[in-house]
C-alpha cells in the first residue's frame, strides 16, 4: 500500500497543485483532497497542509471543514486562506486589507530560534495573493514573521504543531519557500524523504500484483512515455497476462504506426498493432466542436479496445496511462472545487456495455515523475525523452472538422518541424512541440501565380509537468528555414506562423 505521507486539503486555490509539486520535489509523497471530503484513511497521513482559496473566511459560504481529526493531532500548516481560517475560527480577527496584497514582498521580521524559519533570513522574498489580512492572532498564537505591509505573515499555535503563513511558499517567487516546506515537513513533522522513483516502482508493482492477481489486463499503448511506463510496470507485475494494443487511429504522426511497433520490439511486451483509422475518421466526420471531437475519439478508442478485449479470453481489466495533470484538467481533483479545463479521452470511466475494470498505475504522478520512474526501470532514454503527444492525436491540432487530406497536410508539416528540431539540437530543449492546421486560408504568391491555401501554426513550449508552460524562443534562423521547408515541400500550405502564448492563459494544445 502506498504510504500517504502528506495530505493537502484543497480550498480551490489556483496554486494547490504547486504545493503538491514542491512537496514531491522533497521526495515526499502527497495527495490532494477536497476540503469537504477528508479521506477515510486519515491515520495514514503524517502531516496536513491547508491550501489557499478564492473565498473569504468572513463569507457565509466560506469553506469550513471539520478538522477535529487533524487539529492538535497531526502537524498542520495553513497557507494563505488556511492561515486566515485557523486564525478566524480560533478567536483571532480577519478583516479586509486596505489594499489588495498581491505580488512580491520581503520578510522584515523573523522570530529568532524557530525551526520553521531555519535557513531563512530577513529580507527573503515571498509571494502574497490575498484580499483579507489577519488583524489579530488567537490568544494562544505566537507571532513568527512579518513583512513591511503584513504584520502577521506567520504564526504558530502553542501546545500544537500547528503553523500558519499568509504567503505562498509553493510559488517560485517565494525564494525560500522550498526550505520552509522542508522545515515544516521534515524537521517539525518528521516526514521521511523516501518517495523516490525506485520506491514508487517497487511499491506500485507490489500493489498491482495484489490488485490484479492472475487476472488478464488489456492496455492501450500510444508509443509515448506514459503508456510505455505503465506497460513496463504492469509487465513486471503480471507478465504474460498483460496484452498491449497499439491502435492506429489515423491521427498519428507521419509513419508513427510502424515506427512505434518497431520501438517496442525487444522490450519483452506482448504488443498487437490494430489499424482502426477508418473507424476514427468516420466518427469524426463533419464534427467541428473540440469537446465533441475528444468525446468521439474517446468513444472510438473504447469500441476498439472492447472489440480486441473480446478476442482475449477472460480479460477483466483495461489499463491506461492516465497521469495526474489529465485528472486535474478533466475534473476537479477528487471532486474538489477547482475548475474543469477540458476533457481528456482517457479520463472519466467506461460505458456500461464494456465490462472491464480500470487500472491506472500512474494516475497520481506528474509527467517528469513518470520519466524518472521509467529511467529507474531502465527504459530507453530516447523513448523517455519523447515529447508528450495528445491522445486524440492530430484531431485536436486540426481546428474544425477533420478529413484525410487535412491529416496528410499536418503530418507533413509536423514531420518537417520535429525533424528540424532534432537536426538543430533543439528537440531536447523543448518540452513539447507540434503544428496546428488552422481553419482559414490566406492569399499567397508562388512564382507568378496567386495561391489561396492553408495556414499552419508552430508551437513549442517548455514546462515540467504540463500544468503551466512558457513558449520557447526558438532561433529566428531555425524558424525561417522551417517555414521555407514547409511552404516549399507541403502542398496546400502557403503561410506559417509561430505561437508565442504561454499557459495560462492559453493551453498547450489549441483544442
Amino acid at each position: 500500500m502506498q504510504q500517504h505521507n502528506v495530505l493537502i486539503l484543497d480550498f480551490g486555490s489556483q496554486y494547490t497543485q504547486l504545493i503538491a509539486r514542491r512537496v514531491r520535489e522533497l521526495n515526499i509523497y502527497c495527495e490532494i483532497h477536497p476540503y469537504y471530503k477528508l479521506p477515510t484513511n486519515i491515520d495514514n497521513f503524517k502531516a496536513v497542509i491547508l491550501s489557499g482559496s478564492p473565498f473569504s473566511v468572513r463569507s457565509d459560504d466560506a469553506p469550513h471543514p471539520d478538522l477535529s481529526m487533524i487539529r492538535g493531532k497531526k502537524p498542520l500548516l495553513g497557507v494563505c486562506y488556511g492561515a486566515q481560517y485557523l486564525a478566524h475560527f480560533s478567536g483571532g480577527k480577519v478583516a479586509p486589507s486596505n489594499t489588495r496584497e498581491y505580488g512580491r514582498a520581503n520578510l522584515s521580521f523573523i522570530k529568532d530560534g524557530e525551526r520553521f524559519f531555519e535557513g531563512v533570513s530577513v529580507g527573503s522574498q515571498v509571494w502574497m495573493s490575498h484580499s483579507d489580512t489577519i488583524k489579530e492572532l488567537p490568544e494562544n498564537a505566537v507571532h513568527l514573521a512579518s513583512t513591511n505591509d503584513v504584520e502577521n505573515a506567520a504564526y504558530k499555535i502553542e501546545g500544537e504543531e500547528t503553523y500558519a503563513i499568509q504567503f505562498h511558499p509553493e510559488v517560485y517567487h517565494s525564494t525560500d519557500g522550498k526550505q520552509i516546506l522542508e522545515n515544516f515537513l521534515v524537521k517539525i513533522a518528521g516526514v521521511a524523504q523516501t518517495w523516490t522513483p525506485n520506491s514508487f516502482a517497487e511499491t506500485t508493482v507490489a500493489n498491482l500484483k495484489a490488485q490484479l492477481g492472475d487476472d488478464k489486463v488489456v492496455l492501450g499503448l500510444s508509443g509515448g512515455v506514459d503508456s510505455s511506463v505503465a506497460a513496463v510496470l504492469l509487465n513486471k507485475a503480471i507478465g504474460k497476462n498483460l496484452y498491449c494494443i497499439f491502435v492506429n487511429n489515423g491521427l498519428l504522426r507521419k509513419n508513427e504506426f510502424e515506427s512505434v511497433l518497431k520501438q517496442y520490439e525487444g522490450m519483452g511486451l506482448n504488443v498487437k498493432g490494430v489499424d482502426a483509422s477508418a473507424r476514427f475518421m468516420k466518427a469524426l466526420a463533419g464534427e467541428k466542436d473540440p469537446e465533441k471531437k475528444r468525446k468521439a475519439i474517446g468513444n472510438a478508442f473504447i469500441e476498439v479496445f472492447d472489440d480486441e478485449a473480446h478476442k482475449i479470453e477472460n480479460v477483466t481489466w483495461l489499463a491506461q496511462g492516465t497521469i495526474y495533470p489529465d485528472v486535474i484538467e478533466s475534473v476537479s481533483v477528487n471532486g474538489g472545487p477547482s475548475a474543469k479545463i477540458k476533457s481528456h479521452h482517457n479520463v472519466g470511466g467506461l460505458p456500461d456495455f464494456m465490462k472491464l475494470k480500470i487500472v491506472e498505475p500512474l494516475r497520481m504522478i506528474f509527467k517528469d515523475e513518470v520519466r524518472r520512474v521509467g529511467a529507474s526501470m531502465g527504459i530507453d532514454k530516447e523513448l523517455l525523452g519523447r515529447h508528450p503527444f495528445p491522445g486524440p492525436g492530430l484531431a485536436i491540432r486540426i481546428l474544425g472538422d477533420v478529413d484525410e487530406e487535412k491529416v496528410r497536410i499536418l503530418q507533413e508539416v509536423d514531420a518537417i518541424f520535429i525533424d528540424g528540431l532534432k537536426e538543430h539540437g533543439l528537440y531536447n530543449k523543448v518540452w513539447q512541440a507540434g503544428a496546428m492546421l488552422l481553419p482559414v486560408n490566406s492569399v499567397g504568391v508562388m512564382g507568378d501565380e496567386r495561391t489561396y491555401e492553408k495556414v499552419v501554426a508552430l508551437r513549442a513550449v517548455e514546462s515540467t509537468d504540463g500544468m503551466t508552460a512558457d513558449w520557447v524562443n526558438l532561433p529566428y534562423e531555425f524558424l525561417q528555414k522551417t517555414s521555407n521547408n514547409i511552404i516549399n515541400k507541403v502542398k496546400g500550405v502557403n503561410r506559417v506562423v509561430y505561437d508565442i502564448s504561454s499557459k495560462p492563459p492559453a493551453t498547450i494544445e489549441w483544442e
